[in-house]
């Protein structure tokens, strides 16, 4: 399937081919239930450049049942079991800090938007507070009614494809466009935190560059920066990562989240891909354009030649600079004559064989 040629605006950004990288970073839960966490996450992504910060909106008990367990990472990551619902519960964006933390972002310049992670109700709470996006994780990707009732306020809407089929994605696309919304932007990414190496799978995000007719970026739940550099060289529009402020500090995606000096380092790789990737128009640098001569090479005699005397492989040779003939005119000269004299390490000119 060719893609279509688009762009997506989010605030004063603007998502599309030769745009640069989009940077969210996920600051998520991270906040650990305090308000000045929250504020210093946004400082932290402000300063390491990100576009974006995006955090969770819910209550516990509009996304779990009181029975469920903790995952496997979260078990992992916060060396403890209890209910998920129990652990939510301390990791909820109170609706009290919105106007501050939207404040302390429009302050530090950076776009804040957050995941209704508690469904109609928190669609509903972020379209009131007026969002310029919504971003699902991958646990909605098969939320359709959901995905169906936020498309209809058409605005763009990010959506992770973590543990999803190419088929589960698509029916997702599907449905945000049947309530006439394509503003979509689908991001690969493998649910487990951390990702390891061997279940990235970017040629999976190729993939889905070819066969997706959205905008396709990344998100993040790898150690370092490595991948999601990567990702925006294979053609990502947007980067999603974890931020936290410590690795150590409690909670079930600290330990999987990029500090900030990682993240950091990570926007100006980014960054910096744009720049190296350059255009597809193979020419000279201007900074090679300016020893190309002292580099390249030209037909020069290697011995005094005689007016009169023939061209050969041991009286002509190819040297330094490149401001003579070039060395294909060789094949030419061979089995001439001279037309002059000529001394030793002179540049040979088109007049000087007959």
């Amino acid at each position: 399937m060719k893609r279509e040629a688009r762009e997506i605006k989010i605030g004063n950004k603007i998502i599309g081919e030769g745009k640069p990288t989009f940077i969210i970073a996920e600051a998520g839960v991270n906040h650990n239930g305090r308000l000045d966490l929250a504020l210093q996450l946004v400082d932290v992504a402000a300063d390491a450049g990100a576009d974006a910060i995006k955090f969770q909106t819910f209550k516990a008990e509009q996304v779990v049942t009181r029975s469920v367990e903790m995952a496997e990472y979260q078990k992992k990551n916060m060396d403890k079991t209890e209910s998920q619902i129990k652990m939510l519960k301390n990791l909820e964006f109170n609706e009290k800090w919105y106007p501050k933390v939207i404040k302390r972002c429009q302050k530090r310049g950076i776009i804040f938007f957050s995941t209704p992670h508690g469904g109609f109700a928190s669609v509903d709470l972020l379209q009131k507070i007026g969002v310029p996006a919504f971003k699902f994780g991958s646990g909605d990707l098969t939320n359709l009614p959901v995905l169906k009732y936020a498309a209809k306020f058409d605005k763009p809407i990010i959506l992770g494809t973590g543990m999803a089929t190419l088929k589960e994605a698509k029916d997702a696309i599907k449905i945000i466009k049947s309530a006439k919304n394509n503003k979509i932007i689908m991001l690969h990414c493998t649910t487990n935190y951390p990702c390891s190496s061997d279940e990235v799978n970017l040629k999976a995000m190729q993939t889905m560059m070819k066969k997706l007719d959205v905008i396709i970026g990344y998100s993040d739940h790898t150690l370092g920066v490595q991948v999601p550099i990567m990702a925006a060289t294979l053609g990502a529009q947007v980067i999603e990562k974890h931020l936290t402020l410590d690795n150590n500090m409690h909670g079930p995606d600290h330990k999987a989240s990029a500090d900030p000096e990682v993240f950091k380092k990570m926007v100006y790789g980014i960054h910096k891909v744009k720049i190296i990737l350059g255009n597809s128009e193979k020419k000279p640098m201007l900074s090679e354009m300016k020893i190309k001569f002292n580099i390249r090479k030209s037909l020069v005699a290697l011995n005094n030649i005689k007016k009169g005397e023939v061209f050969s492989y041991k009286n002509i040779g190819i040297k330094r600079p490149g401001i003579g003939l070039p060395p294909k005119y060789l094949f030419k000269i061979l089995g001439k004559k001279s037309k002059r004299n000529l001394k030793t390490d002179t540049l040979i000119k088109k007049n000087d064989f007959v």
